[in-house]
C-alpha cells in the first residue's frame, strides 16, 4: 500500500521553519559580539540552520492536509531542538561538555520546560545564558500559535473546546486568514513581551530593582510571558527585590490565559472574560492553592510576615500552575503540605489557546463536569444531560478525547516515574519515590523545577544519561500536546 502522506510538503514547510530560526541565531551573534563572547557558537549554528532551511525548501509543495500538518508539527519542534544544541555543544563549557546534556537544556527552552542541568551559571557566557531565554520565547510563541491556527483544525481535543470556550465560531479566522490570525495574536503576545521589559526598567529606574540591568530584563520578560522559566541567575526570581517578584506574577497568569479572549479583551470586549467557566476555573484553583499553601506557611512561620508570606505562596503557585517554573525561594524545604499541593498544580497548567503546557483546566473543568454528569445519569439512566462549557454542549466524542488524553498523561507519567526510579538505582543516584514523580511530571508537563536535587535551585546533571534522554524525548511530546508525535508511530497514519 502506498504511503499516503506528502513528505516533501512537510520537509519544505520544515526548510521555512529553520530559515526563520536564522534569524535570532543571526541576532544572537551580535549579543555576543556586544558581549566580547566567542561568536562561533552562534554562526556554526545560523549558517547550519539557512543551509538545511534552503536545502529542504527546495522540495516541490502542495497544499498540506491534517497528516503532512502532524508530520511537520511533530519534526519542527524536533528539528529546531537539535540546532539550539549546537551553541551549547560548541561552547563546551561545564556541563556542556556532553552532548546529552547540551540536548536537553535545548529541548526544555523550545518546549518551554525550564528544566536545566546547568550547576555553575558563572560558566557561561551572557550571549549563552540569552539564547536559552529566546529558545523558551520562540517556543511559546510556536506553541500559541500551533494551538490556535493548527491544532484546532487537526481535532486534538484541547484546541476544539477553544471555539466553545471563547464563544468563536472558528478561532483560526479571528482574521481572514490563519497567516493573519497567527500574526495578530504574535502581536499581543511580542506586546506583553516588551510591556514587561519596561515595567521592570521602570522598578530598576524607582530604585525598586537596584540589581535589575536591561540584559536582564529582556531575559526574563522572555520567559515569563512565554511560561517557560529560565533565569540567567542561580537564584531565578529570588535573586531580585520583592517588587519584581510581585511585578512578575501578572505576566506568568496572563502568559497562561487564552490569547483569544486576552485578543477580545483588547478590543474593548471584557464579556467573553467574565463568561468564561474555564477562566474562572484557572483562577479558582490558583486562588484556592495559594490560600492553602499560605496557611501552610503561616502555620510553620516559614517567613514571618503577612506580605513575604503571600508574596512567596502566590509566585510559587503561579509558577507551578502555569508551568513557569521560576522560583523566588527553595520550596523543596517547605511543609510537605505545601509541596505537594506544588506537585497537583503540576497537572493543572493553565488555559487551552495560552503559552503553557501540562494537562490544562479546559480538560480538567469538562472531566469534572463530565464525571458529575455520569454519577447523575447512573441514578436516572433515562436522561438526556449534555456536558456545557460556558452555556455551550460539549460533543461526546470531544468528551471521550479528553477522557484519552487525560488517561494517556497519567499512565506516561506513570511509566516515566518507573523508569527514573530504576535507572536511578541502578545507577546508584539517591532518589525518593517523590522525588523521581516529580521529576516525572516536570519533565513530561514542561514544569521546570521538581524536587530534591532537581528542586528549584537544583539541577537535572545529576540524572543518569539514559534518564535525561527519556526526559527529552518526553518533553517534546507532552510540549505538542502528545497526538502530533504518537499518530505517527501508527500504520495507519502513514498507509491507510
Amino acid at each position: 500500500m502506498a504511503v499516503r502522506v506528502d513528505v516533501r510538503t512537510s520537509a519544505s514547510l520544515l526548510g521555512t521553519v529553520l530559515q526563520a530560526l536564522a534569524v535570532p541565531l543571526a541576532a544572537l551573534v551580535g549579543v555576543a559580539a556586544l558581549y566580547g563572547d566567542s561568536l562561533l557558537p552562534f554562526v556554526v549554528p545560523t549558517l547550519l540552520s539557512l543551509a538545511v532551511g534552503t536545502g529542504l525548501q527546495r522540495f516541490e509543495r502542495s497544499a498540506p492536509g491534517p497528516r503532512e500538518a502532524f508530520l511537520l508539527v511533530a519534526l519542527a519542534w524536533l528539528a529546531v531542538a537539535l540546532v539550539g544544541t549546537v551553541p551549547f555543544v560548541l561552547t563546551g563549557a561545564g556541563v556542556f561538555a556532553s552532548p546529552v546534556n547540551a540536548l536537553f537544556e535545548s529541548m526544555s527552552g523550545i518546549t518551554t520546560t525550564g528544566a536545566t542541568v546547568i550547576t555553575d551559571f558563572g560558566l557561561h557566557s551572557r550571549s549563552i545564558l540569552l539564547w536559552r531565554s529566546v529558545l523558551q520565547w520562540l517556543g511559546g510563541l510556536g506553541i500559541l500559535v500551533l494551538a490556535v491556527g493548527l491544532l484546532s483544525e487537526l481535532s486534538v481535543s484541547g484546541a476544539q473546546l477553544m471555539e466553545t470556550e471563547t464563544q468563536t465560531q472558528d478561532v483560526t479566522k479571528l482574521a481572514p486568514k490563519i497567516a493573519e490570525t497567527a500574526r495578530l495574536l504574535g502581536g499581543i503576545y511580542t506586546g506583553l513581551t516588551g510591556l514587561m521589559v519596561v515595567v521592570l526598567l521602570v522598578l530598576a529606574f524607582g530604585g525598586l530593582a537596584p540589581a535589575l540591568s536591561l540584559y536582564d530584563a529582556v531575559a526574563h520578560a522572555l520567559t515569563a510571558v512565554s511560561t517557560a522559566g529560565f533565569s540567567p541567575e542561580a537564584a531565578s526570581i529570588g535573586a531580585f527585590s520583592p517588587a519584581v517578584q510581585w511585578a512578575t506574577i501578572p505576566f506568568m497568569f496572563v502568559g497562561a490565559t487564552n490569547f483569544v479572549l486576552l485578543y477580545y479583551l483588547l478590543q474593548g470586549d471584557p464579556s467573553r472574560l467574565r463568561a468564561s467557566e474555564e477562566f474562572r476555573f484557572y483562577l479558582a484553583i490558583v486562588l484556592g492553592a495559594t490560600a492553602l499553601v499560605a496557611i501552610s506557611l503561616f502555620v510553620n512561620d516559614r517567613f514571618g510576615t503577612v506580605e513575604t508570606t503571600l508574596r512567596h505562596a502566590l509566585f510559587q503557585v503561579v509558577s507551578i500552575v502555569t508551568t513557569t517554573g521560576y522560583a523566588t525561594v527553595d520550596f523543596d524545604l517547605w511543609s510537605p503540605l505545601s509541596r505537594h499541593v506544588l506537585f497537583v498544580g503540576m497537572f493543572v497548567g493553565g488555559m487551552a489557546g495560552s503559552t503553557t503546557c501540562s494537562i490544562k483546566t479546559v480538560r480538567w473543568l469538562v472531566v469534572l463536569k463530565a464525571f458529575r454528569r455520569d454519577l447523575f445519569t447512573a441514578i436516572h439512566p433515562e436522561a438526556i444531560r449534555p456536558v456545557r462549557l460556558t452555556g455551550s454542549p460539549v460533543e461526546e466524542s470531544t468528551i471521550r478525547d479528553i477522557y484519552t488524553y487525560t488517561l494517556v498523561s497519567v499512565v506516561i507519567f506513570s511509566l516515566l516515574t518507573v523508569f527514573i526510579v530504576v535507572d536511578t538505582t541502578w545507577s546508584a543516584v539517591a532518589l525518593s519515590e517523590f522525588e523521581a514523580m516529580g521529576a516525572a511530571a516536570s519533565t513530561f508537563l514542561n514544569i521546570g523545577p521538581a524536587f530534591g536535587f532537581a528542586g528549584p535551585y537544583g539541577s537535572y546533571a545529576g540524572f543518569p544519561v539514559a534518564t535525561k534522554l527519556v526526559m527529552t524525548v518526553l518533553m517534546w511530546i507532552g510540549r505538542i500536546e502528545i497526538v502530533p508525535v504518537l499518530v505517527l508511530f501508527t500504520r495507519a497514519f502513514w498507509r491507510s
